[in-house]
């Protein structure tokens, strides 16, 4: 090809001999033959590391695939128990399921599993050891409503500290439940702050405003 200076003076690059073109090809000749004996010298040196590396990539391959089936599997599996555990209104095969499962699936079955039964000592577990908030909050809820007349209306309040925020699903179902106990022993002033605190709220469901502003 011709040069930059060439191609301005119009001056053609000279045209290779038939020597220098068979010295081309030698030097392309002993340069590909070099590069084959050093890829040759790498992959004896390296040999094992690359089948290891390939063996590690196959077996995380195969293991990921056995993996997802794996998971697919259990997942039919799962349906198919909790399916069959509610046909047969079966509490201790939900129980089981709960231990077994994850998740809200876990809850959801240990939840279902008390309402069968009706053992506290269910909803106690959930309550403190749910994997889910709605589920630990709406078992505080039913623990309120079977043991709360043992309580007074200040440990009542304690225990349903946890729902008093609006990311809890039954903050306003706690505010009324609070607001109920105070009124039930007599507490009338303290009672009429969580009532107003339900109706002054704008965002609070129209059945709970309801009911706070007819206990107001």
């Amino acid at each position: 090809m011709a040069t930059m200076l060439e191609r301005n003076k119009k001056v053609k690059a000279p045209q290779k001999t038939r020597q220098e073109y068979a010295e081309d090809a030698l030097y392309r000749e002993v340069w590909e033959d070099v590069n084959n004996e050093k890829t040759l010298q790498f992959l004896k040196k390296y040999s094992r590391y690359i089948i290891a590396g390939a063996l590690a990539i196959l077996i995380v391959a195969t293991g990921i695939q056995i993996g997802m089936r794996t998971y697919h599997a259990n997942k039919i599996a799962t349906a198919t128990a909790y399916e069959m555990a509610i046909e047969n209104v079966d509490a201790n095969a939900l129980a089981a399921l709960s231990d077994n499962a994850s998740g809200a699936t876990a809850d959801l079955a240990l939840f279902q599993s008390y309402m069968i039964d009706g053992d506290l000592a269910k909803l106690d577990k959930l309550a403190s050891k749910g994997n889910t908030r709605d589920f630990r909050d709406l078992a505080k809820l039913h623990i309120i409503g079977a043991r709360g007349d043992e309580m007074s209306a200040a440990d009542v309040e304690k225990y349903l500290s946890d729902l008093n925020t609006k990311d809890s699903p039954f903050y306003y179902s706690a505010s009324l439940t609070i607001a109920q106990k105070y009124l039930a022993s007599g507490d009338t002033e303290n009672a009429n702050k969580w009532l107003d605190k339900i109706i002054n709220d704008n965002d609070a469901p129209a059945v709970i405003s309801g009911n706070a502003a007819a206990l107001r």
